[in-house]
Order: structure tokens, then C-alpha cells, then sequence
């Protein structure tokens, strides 16, 4: 007899009752939105990561040279002053042949010990010594005035530049625009771009890095060539030795010291690294 309909055992329930392909694409569905869901978080977390970790690079002036912070506590002491030229003067300019120079002797020397360029060193050294005729009250340091240098350009050779004989890097220095962002101060044109190339927002310059605002009220002629240039590094490190030393600052005690440095950039990671540049220079001058 034929089989009828009923003739047939009936199938077990089913929980979903839609045909098996359509339930393995909806669950590759969904297991790809997962995987995308994924990506997309692990992106966005990379993505963080990296931003944190660049603002955490970022200068709050101009450019930066990273430095190892020196464990010291902001206002318990200030660097030692270290050794100078035995003449106390520099008697012979940059360049001349055939007579002493004791401060380029005394550079040199430091330099192989310090890795800082003898042409830099000579600068800072002649500020020192200016400072000591001019304001002897405020007892500031050559080393100081290195360690600033080593943080903001490396003594002008941030960026693959090299300091030359005439004392200006061998390409100009010029930070990242103040233009507010995060890490930044926001600072609108005050040159006309003329220092920094930048007609809309300023620009750290120069080996010390000043702002074009505060250039143009302490540029101060260092190398006696009738011009202040930021980006020569005896102009440079006389201005900052000048503007450090303003409101009768003694930078030999540790509150005039941290109130210098606290002036020239408002942070405290900053002032610990200068502190500890100066301090290694300092010593490595008197070994």
C-alpha cells in the first residue's frame, strides 16, 4: 500500500525553526561585527596610548632635548657654580690666532668631559663672566646657563643642526607653534613672523628659545657685532643670563635659583632637568 503523509515519523521540535543556512550567516554575522567591534576598540585604545604618550613629549615652550630629571625638591638648593678659566676673562676673541685664550682652552676641555660643544660652552662661560662685572649680586653660573642650553636645542644642534664657529646653528631653531594645544601656551603673533616665520601664532627661536615677545625686551648683544640675533648662542645666552637675573634674583640660593627657572618655563619637570644638566657640568668642571 502506498506510504501516505501520516505514514511518515514526525520530526523532533526545533528551537529555531529557520533553515540551517540561514542561521550559520546570521551567526557569522555576528561573530564578524564582534571581531570589527574589536578592532575597532583595540584601534581606538592604541590610538590613546600614542596621543598620551606624545603630549607627554610635547614642549611647553619651544623644543626640547630630553633630559633625566634630577631628584631634587624645587627650592631646597640650586646647582653648584663650577670651575672657570683661571684668568677669570676671556682676553683673546673667537678666531684669533697667536694669543691666549683661555677661555677656549678651558672650553675644550670641558667639552671632552661633558659632550657639550666647546663653541657653546665658550658662550655661556662669557656670559657668566659678564654677569659677575655687571650684577655680581645675582651669582649666576655658567652651568646654568649650559644646562638651559642642553634642555631647549642640545646647545643648538636640535634637529641634526650643528653649532658653528660663528655661533649660530647650521639651521635655524624654531619650536612648535603656541598655538594652545594640549601642552601649549596660546600665544598670537608678535613679530609679524619676522623670528620665527610664523605670522599667526609665535615660536620658541634660538639655541635658549626665547619667544619673540620676551626677545624684544631682553635681546642683548653678546658677541659685540652691533646685532641681537636669538639665533647666535653668545647673543642668546647673555639674554637669558640678563633675564634670569631680573628682580634682584640671587641664583646662588636655592629660592632664587628655582624662582630664575620658574620664570624662563613654569615647570617643575623642567627646572629638575636643567638642575641636574648644571649640576653634571658643574662637577665634571672641577674633577
Amino acid at each position: 500500500m502506498p506510504r501516505t503523509e501520516a505514514s511518515f515519523p514526525s520530526a523532533p521540535p526545533s528551537a529555531d525553526p529557520r533553515p540551517p543556512r540561514r542561521r550559520t550567516a546570521r551567526l557569522l554575522g555576528r561573530l564578524a561585527l564582534v571581531a570589527f567591534l574589536l578592532t575597532a576598540l583595540l584601534a581606538v585604545v592604541a590610538g590613546v596610548a600614542w596621543v598620551l604618550g606624545a603630549l607627554n613629549r610635547l614642549p611647553t615652550q619651544g623644543v626640547r632635548d630630553p633630559v633625566d630629571p634630577a631628584p631634587v625638591e624645587p627650592g631646597s638648593a640650586a646647582p653648584a657654580f663650577g670651575g672657570l678659566p683661571e684668568t677669570g676673562q676671556a682676553t683673546a676673541p673667537d678666531g684669533q690666532t697667536g694669543a691666549p685664550d683661555p677661555v677656549g682652552e678651558w672650553a675644550r676641555r670641558i667639552a671632552d668631559r661633558t659632550g657639550a660643544p666647546a663653541r657653546a660652552l665658550r658662550a655661556y662661560v662669557r656670559a657668566d663672566l659678564a654677569m659677575r662685572a655687571k650684577a655680581p649680586a645675582c651669582r649666576i653660573s655658567w652651568a646654568t646657563l649650559a644646562g638651559i642650553g642642553r634642555v631647549e636645542s642640545d646647545h643648538g644642534r636640535w634637529g641634526g643642526a650643528t653649532l658653528g664657529d660663528d655661533g649660530r646653528p647650521s639651521k635655524p631653531i624654531i619650536g612648535v607653534a603656541l598655538d594652545g594645544s594640549p601642552g601649549l601656551e596660546a600665544i598670537p603673533d608678535t613679530d609679524q613672523g619676522r623670528l620665527d616665520g610664523d605670522t599667526r601664532h609665535d615660536r620658541a627661536v634660538g639655541p635658549m628659545q626665547f619667544i619673540p615677545a620676551t626677545w624684544a625686551i631682553w635681546a642683548t648683544d653678546g658677541n659685540g657685532d652691533g646685532v641681537a640675533d636669538p639665533q647666535n648662542i653668545d647673543d642668546a645666552a647673555m639674554t637669558a643670563a640678563r633675564y634670569l637675573c631680573a628682580n634682584g634674583r640671587d641664583l646662588s640660593t636655592g629660592e632664587g635659583w628655582w624662582s630664575a627657572l620658574r620664570s624662563y618655563n613654569n615647570s617643575v619637570d623642567y627646572g629638575q632637568r636643567v638642575f641636574g644638566v648644571a649640576e653634571r657640568y658643574a662637577r665634571a668642571s672641577t674633577s
